[in-house]
């Protein structure tokens, strides 16, 4: 039998389950924190009074965001990899149940679900880490720019992997990923409300 570790390293050498997983994280990761830029300014201009509601508004963002990732890409994928199972089985004529191909398609759609939902959640959290020190060190105010900071230099980061990944300069992909949140940040501003 094989052990987990042998599988994950098995399933991790392969540039397709890779290039996946990744789309999901980078993918999910964006809707995340471009979420969380989203509730973090639209809830200081609403006049939300402290940091500890802005994080508990994140928070309760971040379970529906990453229960939605998880799920839909477990989904999605179990329905792929049953097909290609399928085809599989057609074409040798034989039952994959319980082999190596099986079992790799599941450990690959338990890696896909977890990268999905790994990326929202870590775009969420890392703007709401201003909010824990409002009424110590930050103002609400204060806390906001530093959250949509934060939030811009998370897209940063993915746009800079990306783009290093795929033979672009870098800092030219991570400038068009941040402006997303910069976009995000500015029209929650001038929205009338």
């Amino acid at each position: 039998m094989v052990s987990i570790r042998q599988l994950l390293t098995r399933l991790l050498g392969k540039e397709d389950v890779r290039a996946i997983s990744r789309r999901y994280f980078i993918s999910n990761g964006f809707d995340g924190t471009l979420t969380s830029i989203g509730i973090v300014v639209g809830a200081v201009l609403s006049g939300v009074p402290d940091g500890a509601t802005v994080i508990k508004i994140g928070l309760g963002a971040a379970v529906g965001l990453g229960t939605s990732a998880v799920w839909s890409v477990w989904e999605i994928e179990r329905a792929e990899t049953r097909a290609e199972i399928l085809r599989i089985e057609q074409a040798m004529l034989a039952d994959l149940d319980d082999t190596r191909i099986q079992r790799e398609q599941r450990g690959a759609r338990v890696l896909h679900a977890t990268m999905s939902g790994l990326g929202p959640l870590i775009g969420i959290a890392v703007p709401l880490v201003p909010f824990f020190f409002e009424g110590s060190v930050l103002t609400m105010g204060e806390a906001a720019l530093v959250a949509v900071g934060l939030g811009i230099g998370v897209l940063g980061v993915f746009g800079a992997y990306m783009g290093s990944i795929s033979g672009q300069r870098w800092y030219v992909a991570a400038a068009r990923m941040g402006l997303a949140g910069l976009v995000v940040a500015v029209i929650n501003y001038v929205m009338p409300g």
